[in-house]
């Protein structure tokens, strides 16, 4: 019995969602007894909170990676990207979240596919899961990504004459994925302490930040922050092509706040938790980001020579402080911040490899879908994910462009798994002849809901336009984005996988109506 239930009726109360929860849990160990096992419940509210906050850590992504948006937009591309992305992104979290509140699984964007879809729940369900779990396997890669840029820029900055190569690179992101992959085997007696040490860090850090920048950092113009739309030195000679290039830097950072969701069947009172955690942590981490950005352009002292240095924001700290040591200090616990936050990633991602399995929707299905009974985790899908980094980050021995398209993939993969259950529910809500109402939780938009959701999507293709196409001109193939190649040979293998054996193996569960009322 779960420990919320028994402490409600202990009180003479009812919890009936918490009582609900109980239920659902004990037929789910019915139906998946001889399937691998299935979680259990152990994640509070706070620690639910802190995780998915924590998880997208997005002005500490924005600061490593803003010099790309200084060559195609400037400074107007991030304030005011800012700005758009902010906006956009609360509509789409808030239009998950009610789907969150409905039925909050693990599985997420493929089940809810496959529960609203107007025909053929089963195909959107394997598509949609087959983009979900490939772009969140590549999401993985980015973290790494990051932190060995961050390391690489740190060795450089105290040491000049040091010149990287690819494979230096490649054995950096192996050493790193190691440590969230030993953590998560201790994830429950880490679970606490991780993610309130990340959270403190994310706060304090990012307010000692803009102290100390304006302080002691020399000032830009507002003009130079608000006015200057750069878009002659990548090639692009359109000043809206620029811009929306430029968006990128500061869109992608906001999502991966459906990482919570993925650890849905460990936490309690998921209905409530869930949706709010999620809301939460986009809309504090959008301001954040706005907010840092803003000042950095008002403080970055000469931009020519901070986008020139290996990592300009580690030039924007020595201007500003004058000393190495407290630069060092400054980036070293920004890195600090994305290592805990891919902690919280590698958890999130195995979990969601796990559930697709026991849904028969990957080869060797039965041995991903087990949950290790001492542990109480999907070790096999760790493993796995694992392993798909390790091999992940060989192919930038080969190709920086070729893995520079795998970090961009996430982007481009989440976001249309996004917009497939978003449009779903869009036409659910406007069918006059479906035989059955929707299945409302907790949390509902009630007539704004259309409107939302439509907002949501309109915000979604717009940045969809600009996600394939190659950040510098002109095109070859060292300045060729393969993102959008590779999403549509994701698309095309889950295609071909239905048609081999994908409509026979793959049963998604759907959520009954009789199970939850509202």
């Amino acid at each position: 019995m779960d420990k919320d239930l028994e402490l409600t009726t202990r009180a003479g109360e009812v919890d009936e969602i918490a009582a609900q929860e109980a239920i659902d849990d004990e037929r789910k160990k019915t139906e998946h007894a001889h399937q691998g096992g299935t979680l259990e419940r152990y994640i509070n509210l706070v620690s639910t909170v802190n995780f998915s906050f924590v998880l997208q850590c997005s002005w500490e992504a924005a600061a490593v990676t803003f010099q790309f948006a200084l060559s195609n937009g400037g400074p107007a591309s991030i304030v005011y990207g800012s700005i758009l992305a902010g906006v956009g992104t609360t509509l789409v979290v808030t239009s998950l979240a009610e789907m969150a509140s409905m039925d909050p699984t693990v599985g997420a964007q493929y089940r809810w596919s496959a529960t609203f879809a107007p025909r053929w729940p089963r195909f959107f369900g394997l598509m949609q899961g087959w983009i979900t779990v490939f772009a969140w396997i590549c999401s993985c890669t980015s973290n790494p990504a990051l932190i060995s840029n961050i390391i690489s820029g740190l060795v450089i900055f105290n040491n000049p004459d040091y010149v990287p190569k690819q494979w230096h690179t490649t054995m950096l992101m192996w050493a790193i994925t190691l440590l969230p992959f030993f953590a998560n085997f201790y994830f429950r007696r880490l679970l606490n302490p991780f993610e309130a040490i990340g959270a403190m860090l994310h706060v304090v850090f990012f307010i000692v930040s803009i102290i100390t920048l304006v302080v002691l950092a020399p000032r830009s113009s507002p003009d130079y922050v608000f006015k200057t739309l750069t878009h002659e030195g990548s090639g692009w000679d359109q000043p809206v092509v620029a811009f929306g290039i430029g968006l990128l830097t500061v869109a992608y950072p906001l999502t991966g706040f459906d990482g919570v969701m993925h650890m849905s069947d460990e936490v309690k009172k998921t209905r409530i938790r869930v949706p709010r955690s999620m809301i939460f942590s986009v809309v504090l981490n959008a301001i954040m980001q706005f907010a840092f950005m803003t000042t950095v352009l008002f403080t970055i002292g000469d931009p020519s020579v901070v986008a020139a240095a290996p990592m300009p924001i580690i030039q924007v700290y020595y201007q500003a402080t004058g000393s190495k040591s407290a630069t060092n200090l400054f980036v070293i616990i920004i890195c600090i911040i994305i290592t805990i936050s891919f902690f919280n990633v590698f958890a999130s991602v195995s979990r969601l490899i796990w559930a697709f399995s026991r849904d028969n929707g990957l080869p060797f299905s039965k041995t991903f879908a087990k949950v290790h009974p001492t542990l109480k985790m999907p070790l096999n899908a760790l493993i796995l994910l694992g392993v798909c980094l390790g091999l992940l980050a060989i192919i930038n021995v080969g190709s920086t462009t070729a893995f520079n398209a795998f970090v961009s993939l996430p982007a481009l993969g989440g976001y249309i798994s996004y917009f497939i259950p978003i449009l779903f529910i869009f036409m659910r809500r406007l069918s006059t002849k479906h035989p059955t109402p929707i299945p409302w939780g907790p949390f509902r938009l009630g007539k704004l809901g259309p409107f939302i959701n439509f907002a949501a999507m309109v915000y979604i293709l717009f940045v969809l336009c600009w996600l394939p196409l190659p950040s510098f001109r002109p095109v070859d193939r060292e300045t060729m984005n393969y993102a959008g190649p590779i999403a549509g040979f994701v698309i095309l293998f889950a295609i071909g996988d239905w048609c081999v054996s994908g409509r026979r193996r793959f049963k998604v569960p759907v959520l009954r109506r009789a199970e939850y009322e509202y």
